[in-house]
């Protein structure tokens, strides 16, 4: 039996990674984008790819703003 809180959070990930997570180029916050499969910096606006419920949060496999 499982609680909600075992309750996987937006692409698959635990809500507690999601809290930790930060932009390893500048450090911010980064959102869900749900459609893009993405983590994406609330200031910088790299877009980190979610490949089979993993974060990958490499500055090389960033997705750049606008692209």
């Amino acid at each position: 039996m499982t609680s909600d809180d075992d309750a996987p959070g937006p692409l698959g990930l635990d809500p507690w990674l999601l809290d930790i997570l930060a932009c390893p180029a500048c450090r911010a916050a980064v959102r869900v984008d749900e459609a893009a499969s993405t983590l994406v910096c609330t200031a910088c606006g790299l877009a980190y790819p979610v490949r089979d419920g993993i974060p990958v949060m490499l500055v090389d496999e960033a997705l750049h703003p606008g692209v």
